[in-house]
């Protein structure tokens, strides 16, 4: 996930839950005025995001030419609750901690200890893709580009929901994964391999991940109050606790653990810290009241240079936010808008979903955090604002984000209906029910368990806690499993028998075509475990 539901037209995806996004199109070219203030409308127009979106809460921090403009809170951190948020209020920013695993990567790269084009399996011995050419010519470039030929956020089950995988546990899986393309020839957003990324840091560095983002960044920074696990939040914490909407109703859910998948996306942050991090960018990266940079203007052209390119089409509704280019880079997304270039990142856990941009040129730099899974939130924020110091106007991206989300639940209700429509309701399995017990193995996730409760099926994913869902039969050899944590995405498992009668193996997919891809159910194969040899 960690680019969850954020992937819209503007990546391959998100969480994922991941990535940049950002566009131009207006054929007649604007004059950009000479703004230095935030837009004199803001707070109306983020109260009508809110309300429009249903979010409970956002936070948004701008800075302009090497100064702070704003940081400011609006709305709630929890449903049902009054603490509001504030520009210290904690957000889980997701996927935008890629830049920061890769800012960790510069600086090794400055120090000599490693080069971007370096072999991974010189720096992180052991590391091992399912092509053999691909294991040797992978390089700590190739990580964090989306290029590697995996498929799109392939793998994600291994920490997404929370599962018992180590770090080293995942990073080891993926030589079972089989590509969806040839190596460095399709852009598809993923996870793993930035928890790779993170691992060569360590690696490299003899401190674990953590330790090297703390003492390397967030501390010389200021960002002493940004957290890099959710684990010890609790009630009452200035934090925005994440919301989703299930079975159509808005509620907050769980923190959802992300330790064991941290490089790829567990920051905790508010406006006012990331606030540091949009200045440093900006200034040469150099740390605030000192000369010192946290890496050199050459990684930083490294970071925010193409490397995998990607497609341009967006939705009749963002007509006027169509690129001329873009791409994906070192840790940031790269689009242009009004002849800008933008250099941004999108960020997504449960619940939670937030948007990072830069505007180099203009020396303009933007975060907009929000607690529910509402890009649309965000982005309208976000454009609001970049037309505000363009000296854009005409634009109501609040009316095109929700124009857009509802054609996107349209869609998703007639590929509903249509389902329901032509499921054979009285077909039969093809077994007695209680054949369909048993454990079966995947190469690459490991265990799942179907057995018989009360006289049903029910289902776990066994490396993962809350996957325990009930089964119902829904046509021929397909059964669906409705999980009882509900912010699991709903599957169909489909099993495919040999001419004996016997289980040859079932397949997986998504019940909803608005499914975020980190949940990868399609990149399942499960046999039937083999008994144990005594």
């Amino acid at each position: 996930m960690i680019c969850r539901r954020t992937m819209h037209a503007f990546a391959a995806p998100g969480p994922a839950l991941g990535i940049a996004l950002l566009v131009m199109a207006a054929a007649c070219g604007s004059v950009a005025r000479a703004q230095s203030g935030p837009p004199a409308d803001l707070d109306a127009y983020v109260e009508r995001a809110l309300k429009t979106f249903e979010v409970p809460g956002i936070a948004v921090a701008i800075v302009k030419d090497g100064k702070l403009v704003l940081t400011k809170g609006y709305g709630v951190r929890r449903l049902g609750e009054a603490a509001p948020i504030d520009a210290d209020t904690l957000f889980g920013i997701g996927s935008n901690t890629k830049a920061f695993t890769t800012a960790a990567l510069a600086t090794l790269v400055d120090e000599g200890k490693i080069s971007w084009d370096d072999r991974v399996y010189e720096r992180l011995p052991g590391f091992q893709m399912y092509d053999p050419y691909v294991s040797h010519e992978m390089t700590i470039r190739d990580l964090l580009c989306h290029r590697s030929g995996m498929g799109l956020g392939e793998g994600d089950l291994l920490f997404w929901p929370h599962t018992t995988f180590t770090r080293d546990d995942i990073i080891y899986r993926l030589r079972f994964m089989k590509p969806a393309t040839s190596f460095r020839s399709h852009y598809a957003y993923d996870n793993l391999l930035y928890l790779a990324a993170g691992q060569v840091v360590a690696a490299v560095s003899g401190k674990s991940w953590e330790e090297y983002v703390r003492e390397r960044i967030l501390t010389p920074l200021g960002m002493t109050h940004s957290t890099l696990s959710n684990s010890a939040f609790k009630s009452g914490d200035n934090v925005a606790w994440p919301h989703s909407r299930l079975d159509g109703k808005l509620q907050s859910i769980a923190f959802v653990p992300l330790d064991n998948a941290a490089p790829a996306g567990s920051i905790n942050s508010s406006v006012n810290k990331m606030s540091k991090w949009l200045l440093l960018q900006l200034n040469s990266r150099k740390f605030p009241d000192r000369e010192a940079r946290l890496f050199t203007e050459k990684q930083s052209a490294e970071m925010w240079s193409p490397q995998t390119i990607l497609p341009t089409g967006m939705p009749a509704s963002l007509a006027a936010m169509k690129p001329n280019f873009a791409a994906y880079g070192l840790g940031w997304g790269l689009r242009d808008y009004h002849g800008r270039k933008l250099v941004s990142h999108s960020g997504g856990v449960a619940g939670t979903v937030t948007r990072v941009m830069l505007v180099p040129e203009e020396k303009l730099g933007v975060v907009v955090l929000t607690n529910a899974e509402e890009e649309g939130a965000f982005e309208a924020v976000l454009f609001h604002i970049l037309d505000h110091y363009f000296g854009v106007s005409g634009n109501d991206w609040i009316a095109s984000f929700k124009s857009t989300k509802d054609a996107d639940l349209k869609d998703a209700e007639e590929i509903s209906r249509s389902q329901a429509a032509g499921r054979a309701s009285d077909s039969k399995p093809g077994l007695p029910i209680e054949k369909y017990a048993g454990v079966y193995n995947d190469a690459w996730y490991g265990t799942a368990t179907m057995r018989m409760d009360g006289g049903k099926l029910v289902f776990s994913l066994d490396h993962t806690p809350k996957a325990v869902g009930d089964v119902e039969h829904w046509q021929f050899e397909t059964f669906r499993v409705h999980w009882r944590d509900r912010v699991i995405e709903d599957a169909f498992l489909t099993f495919t028998l040999q001419p004996n009668g016997r289980i040859d193996h079932f397949t997986v997919q998504a019940v909803s075509p608005l499914a975020d891809f980190s949940f990868d159910y399609q990149d399942l194969y499960f046999t039937p475990a083999k008994p144990a040899v005594h």
